[in-house]
């Protein structure tokens, strides 16, 4: 499968490259900025998925976006928009313009191949999606389906930096704080209907663990997510 890189900064543009060869055997096409990776597109190519960058010149993340999403041909592909910026206002401009998932920097091998898995064969990577249909999340928060990917990219972002947070107090064998927060994120699995999700998370609640085990659920975790808010984008 293909996975376009698009960034402006070539050393994240290595590094984030780095991250996905590590995943699997992809093929991987780079492009400088926007509309480098525009010119692109509009040549033929036709990737498997793309990470962009958000602010580059020329042409931003946002605006290369929205030229995908309005492409016929194109307007399906998963796009993972890469940045530092962590606010809610971002963050919801990034879901309200059609990205697939969002990323925060510095890049997290888990985060990147929670996305790349997430779009292929799931039965071949042993995962079963198991949540509560759109709609009837929908219904039972009393909300419309652009607020609910609002919240589950910001359920994603928070998930982004819990695994950061784990892994610091985890070197410190601060268990009883790990617990606070694998508790938060189980209750926001519980309230976006994720209970494939939840179940990854449970066994982990009240026992000793290791990061290898956190970041593995965690891992799951996203992918259920990326799963669902593929989910309510085709309802």
């Amino acid at each position: 499968m293909k996975v376009m890189v698009v960034d402006d900064d070539v050393v994240s543009r290595m590094v984030l490259m780095h991250l996905i060869d590590g995943c699997g055997k992809f093929e991987i096409v780079e492009a400088e900025d926007g509309a480098d990776a525009w010119q692109q597109l509009e040549g033929g190519l036709r990737p498997g998925i793309v990470f962009c960058d958000l602010r580059m010149p020329r042409l931003s993340g946002i605006e290369l976006l929205q030229r995908v999403r309005g492409q016929g041909d194109l307007a399906e592909v998963p796009f993972v928009l890469v940045s530092s910026a962590t606010d809610k206002e971002t963050v919801q401009q990034a879901t309200l313009a059609g990205a697939t998932g969002y990323i925060v920097k510095p890049f997290q091998s888990e985060q990147v191949r929670a996305h790349l898995g997430a779009f292929l064969d799931q039965a071949a990577n042993g995962y079963e999606h198991r949540a509560e249909e759109p709609a009837a999340t929908l219904a039972r928060l009393g909300i419309a389906a652009d607020r609910l990917l609002v919240y589950l990219t910001g359920f994603q972002n928070q998930l982004t930096a819990a695994s950061n947070e784990i892994d610091a107090l985890l070197a410190h064998d601060e268990q009883a704080e790990v617990r606070v927060r694998l508790e938060r994120l189980l209750t926001g699995c519980t309230t976006l209907g994720l209970h494939g999700a939840a179940t990854s998370l449970k066994p982990l609640i009240g026992v000793h663990v290791s990061n290898e085990a956190v970041q593995a659920a965690l891992t799951d975790v996203i992918r259920a997510v990326l799963h669902q808010s593929s989910l309510v984008r085709q309802s």
